[in-house]
């Protein structure tokens, strides 16, 4: 049976995303979901989800705090192609450098920075809170069924500025365009939350467990 872990480190309430992604494994029977700070549960996992709520630093600090945990994402995204979804913040971590608070180095997997929101329109408040719809700029396998002008739910004050324009698979416009997914290889993020998206967000999980990159 396929298994799908959802990286717990202490990083953001993981019960609304555990729920959603046992329905929707439970609709495609894309197998286990399993919630763990184990390397070795990351290390057998077919498919990894990496949440994370608050700031890049703390969510970089506490990730990193968690002996060998880490490390066994990285062989499993990197040396084992496993697929790959960071949400919100384990999406932000993907990038080089992420410049809130103080400089800290991501995981370098794809290439950019990750900087303050800033709308051209100063009537429009930082943190981007609530409903936004999507643009989407590339096909994706994860992305089957999502349609340009779908809503997503974003809680954020910063974003991801890809290097590499091909790596941008959807945006939102505030002012300005804001970054939502990205992806390259067997690694997808997104910037919103899947969990809180309702039906978009149910069919992206979806297409997530049954991705075969």
């Amino acid at each position: 049976m396929p298994l799908t872990v959802l990286v717990d480190y202490d990083s953001g309430n993981l019960h609304s995303a555990e729920k959603a992604f046992q329905r929707m494994a439970q609709e495609v029977d894309a197998g286990e979901i399993l919630v763990t700070s184990r390397p070795e549960d990351v290390a057998r996992a077919d498919r990894i989800v990496l949440p994370g709520d608050g700031a890049f630093p703390a969510c970089r600090r506490a990730l990193g705090a968690h002996g060998g945990l880490f490390e066994a994402i990285d062989e499993a995204v990197r040396i084992k192609a496993r697929p790959f979804l960071g949400i919100c913040v384990g999406m932000q971590m993907l990038a080089s450098w992420g410049r809130e608070y103080q400089d800290t180095a991501g995981f370098g997997w794809i290439g950019g920075e990750v900087v303050r929101i800033r709308p051209s329109d100063p009537r429009l408040k930082v943190p981007h809170m609530g409903w936004n719809d999507l643009v989407i700029d590339r096909p994706h396998p994860v992305l089957a069924g999502l349609a340009t002008g779908d809503h997503a739910y974003f809680v954020h004050s910063y974003h991801f500025l890809v290097d590499d324009p091909a790596h941008l698979l959807a945006h939102a416009d505030y002012a300005g365009p804001i970054t939502a997914i990205i992806g390259r290889d067997t690694i997808v993020g997104t910037q919103f939350h899947p969990e809180k998206s309702q039906a978009l967000g149910l069919r992206l999980i979806a297409n997530f467990l049954q991705w075969t990159p």
